[in-house]
């Protein structure tokens, strides 16, 4: 009797709870503030390619950033 009560109660719960969310698109004067710098995945070109060759560096063995794996071969 309790497992029916909890299942019927459950349900309209679950409902209540839910979000209803919709996803505007990006506005044309809303542009501006997402092309800043700050706002890139990596905002130093410069310092990005130095870590990518650090991490190819050292995963050679593995195939560098690419491939998963240890760098020793030990897999």
């Amino acid at each position: 009797m309790k497992r029916t009560i909890l299942g019927a109660m459950t349900v309209p719960l679950a409902l209540v709870c839910s979000a209803c969310v919709t996803i505007e698109p990006v506005q044309p004067w809303q542009r501006g503030d997402l092309a800043r710098a700050e706002m890139a995945f990596e905002p130093d070109p410069v310092q990005a390619a130095y870590r990518r060759h650090v991490e190819f560096s050292k995963e050679a063995a593995s195939g560098g950033a690419t491939l998963s794996g240890g760098g020793c071969g030990c897999n």
